[in-house]
């Protein structure tokens, strides 16, 4: 009887696995069904030699300032980031002046009372709500989330066969966060026939569920672009380059120092390659002529190496 059972259970074992297998890819793909997955973009900072394109940065703030942050804060960000090498390119005096746009809370004074001045390079970018609750309260009850890290927090699952070029060296994918950033903001349709949306959300094709309290932010030629010397717009002014824009804008403020980091492993990884190649060489240099002296024993000897 133990040995029929035992039978039994090799032979389930694949029927079993094979059933679960099935299960799994149908899961998936009635969810993939429900929530179409977001398109994957070019990114000039994507893979291990990216660097972030100091123009897209530009109009990316400049689509955070016009827009986004009449309700999105950007806590972590600092004016003076705006200056630092890899981010957006802006001169010191750029971003002082910037700075100064803003009224910033300070205190308390001399009389221990807060009072506002303007702001300074040093100082974080000013939040438009005084708390998450005011914030809410102005927003149908849910507070915006912050743009500070928000392009690292988002993610979508990726299948076959992208989880396999994710990780290859060179070619690794990590801005599935700014994808599904950017299919958000273009994401803005009509509901299918039949879908009720209860009042106050908005119906968007990449949103898990499909129902979001944020209407749509954006439309064709809201933010105007500089002109070249034609005195045409250097891109479209679309919904879908304000979407790339502010979500490669993103992806610097959660990361503002990505370029630097990839430099330095770049130097890190020469250096070993070159620390390995003289250590092969010193180690066949030392051993070298030990292997001629134990090739020259006598015949006893040599079998006992």
């Amino acid at each position: 009887m133990t040995i029929s059972l035992s039978i039994l259970a090799r032979r389930a074992g694949p029927l079993l696995a094979a059933s679960l297998l099935a299960l799994s890819l149908g899961t998936a793909a009635s969810g993939a069904a429900e929530a179409p997955q977001p398109p994957r973009q070019k990114w000039s900072f994507a893979g291990a030699l990216g660097t972030f394109d100091q123009a897209q940065l530009q109009r990316g703030f400049q689509v955070y300032k016009e827009v986004c942050s009449a309700c999105h804060s950007m806590t972590l960000v600092r004016f003076r980031n705006l200056a630092e090498p890899g981010g957006p390119g802006y001169s010191a005096n750029q971003v002082k002046a910037l700075a100064a746009t803003y009224q910033v809370k300070d205190g308390p004074n001399d009389s221990g009372e807060m009072f506002e001045r303007p702001g300074r390079p040093a100082d974080a970018f000013p939040a438009p709500f005084p708390n998450d609750k005011a914030a809410a309260a102005a927003n149908g009850g849910k507070a915006p989330p912050d743009f500070s890290v928000l392009a690292k927090a988002r993610t979508y699952e990726r299948g076959f066969p992208w989880f396999v070029t994710d990780v290859m060296p060179f070619v690794g994918y990590s801005e599935q966060g700014v994808d599904y950033i950017h299919a958000l903001l273009v994401g803005y349709e009509e509901a299918p026939k039949g879908m009720d949306v209860p009042e106050g959300t908005h119906y968007n094709k990449y949103y898990p569920g499909h129902l979001i309290a944020m209407p749509n932010p954006i439309s064709d030629g809201q933010v105007t672009y500089p002109k070249t010397d034609k005195g045409e717009p250097v891109v479209p002014e679309t919904v879908d380059q304000y979407a790339k824009d502010v979500a490669a804008f993103m992806a610097w403020a959660a990361e503002p120092h990505m370029v630097a980091r990839k430099a330095l492993g770049f130097r890190v990884i020469l250096f070993l390659i070159v620390l390995s190649a003289l250590l092969y060489y010193v180690k066949k240099r030392i051993w070298a002529d030990v292997g001629g002296e134990v090739h020259g024993l006598q015949p006893e000897l040599h079998k006992a190496y």
